[in-house]
């Protein structure tokens, strides 16, 4: 786990299972953690209410997969944007993950240092980038993200 701004943090699954505290808010931006909250295998059909993402008082969790085309929705952006920027408005510590804590986690705390916390330049992805890689050098997005985001 690897403190990017005051209260954000970004890491991988080992994170997520030892981060499970009282005091912090979870984003796990991963399928796995998303199926085992809702508990199917395979896929949900996206008709499912929870397709995109499920949420309580302190955990959201993504139904996000990183393939080579991006298959992402707008909506799931959108989701985690106003989720994590009202809990870190409540004073919330947040981690935000996926499995390996390379390109999904890292990118979802890039989008939100950029457009709601104003910690990185936002003018286009490769500016928030550059900023983004001073704070978290281990940034390896996938293609797809890598795609959607730019």
């Amino acid at each position: 786990m690897k403190k990017v701004h005051e209260r954000v943090y970004v890491g991988s699954d080992v994170d997520c299972r030892t981060a499970q505290r009282a005091d912090m808010t979870i984003v796990h931006g991963c399928k796995t953690c998303h199926q085992q909250e809702l508990k199917y295998a395979g896929s949900l059909p996206v008709t499912h209410p929870h397709y995109l993402s499920v949420a309580d008082e302190s955990n959201l969790f993504m139904n996000l997969i990183d393939p080579p085309v991006p298959l992402f929705k707008i909506d799931s952006f959108e989701r985690f944007l106003k989720f994590a920027a009202e809990r870190y408005a409540e004073g919330e510590t947040l981690l935000i993950h996926c499995n390996q804590g390379q390109s999904r986690g890292p990118s979802l705390a890039l989008l939100l240092l950029a457009k709601r916390l104003g910690a990185i330049g936002n003018g286009s992805y490769k500016l928030a980038r550059s900023d983004f890689e001073d704070l978290y050098p281990d940034y390896a997005p996938g293609k797809g993200i890598e795609t959607f985001l730019t």
